[in-house]
């Protein structure tokens, strides 16, 4: 940074409040070197990325901020976990950050810019949202969303495209998100179970093939993926998250867990000092 200390590469593009804070001559209440409002961090990120600015952020490419735009996604989830207000309104300015960085990346390339990046967004909520802004009805949620589905494969197909829905799930997505993404586009256009029982049905079935399985490593393998993918519809139907659920039961365990292992660290043992009726016992006393 221009006329800073030398700083590490984590927070100097990942949180702007450290590159205030290093400011000795700036005041954060009477001479911030930014306007109010939204445009605030778009003009230190140009700031930060011009000739004569901070030679780390200069240099900083769209694939060389993928892992701290993945990472400030995760913080916030964690933020929002937590019900911390503070921490999500510090993470939320985090995740806008990186979409400043790329906007202001795209910008200096001639390809676009932040203001584009903004309207275009705006204009295609519009243009999805006709319920709101038109003069189209609907009577629930569920109905918004399949018309959101029906229109971009009407947008796709008048652009001469033939992708399938759940081709536009991106696949760089953590598996569970990623199934996930893959069952709702198809639920959308009508590739679902009938109800919860049916998904359930399908659990237990894929339970059965990969007990049959046993002692067949690359059978075990497809079917434990089945039964994965099972257990991600049935969580749907039930309109569970499948990653929350699956979050809070680690939690738990994590929770559990620690407290049966300071038990055992009291009297001198581990759990390898146990029988599986001991350990078992133990479990159920920290429950």
């Amino acid at each position: 940074m221009a006329g800073g200390p030398a700083h590490p590469p984590r927070r100097d593009v990942l949180a702007v409040r450290v590159w205030t804070r290093r400011r000795g001559n700036v005041s954060a209440v009477t001479d911030k070197p930014f306007s109010d409002g939204i445009e605030a961090i778009f003009e230190v990120v140009h700031r930060l990325r011009a000739p004569g600015g901070c030679p780390w952020d200069r240099e900083q490419t769209h694939e060389s901020l993928r892992p701290y735009l993945l990472e400030e996604t995760y913080e916030l989830l964690e933020a929002i976990d937590a019900a911390d207000d503070a921490k999500m309104m510090e993470e939320l300015g985090d995740l806008l950050l990186q979409v400043a960085m790329h906007a202001e990346i795209a910008a200096g390339e001639g390809r676009f810019d932040a203001k584009q990046v903004s309207e275009a967004v705006a204009a295609k909520m519009v243009k999805r949202h006709p319920h709101v802004f038109g003069d189209t009805s609907v009577a629930s949620a569920d109905e918004v969303l399949r018309n959101w589905e029906h229109q971009k494969m009407q947008e796709s197909r008048s652009a001469g495209s033939d992708e399938s829905v759940v081709d536009r799930v991106p696949a760089t997505l953590p598996a569970l998100a990623w199934t996930l993404g893959l069952q709702k586009r198809a639920a959308r256009v009508g590739f679902d179970f009938a109800t919860p029982a049916a998904a359930a049905e399908s659990v237990a079935e894929e339970a059965r093939e990969l007990a049959a399985a046993a002692g067949d490593r690359d059978r075990a393998f497809e079917e434990m993926g089945d039964l994965l993918f099972a257990i991600v519809s049935l969580a749907r139907s039930l309109k569970v998250n499948p990653e929350d659920a699956l979050r809070v039961a680690g939690q738990r365990f994590r929770k559990r867990f620690a407290a049966a292992e300071g038990e055992l660290r009291r009297d001198g043992k581990t759990f390898t000092d146990l029988d599986d009726q001991a350990t078992r016992e133990l479990w159920e006393k920290t429950r």
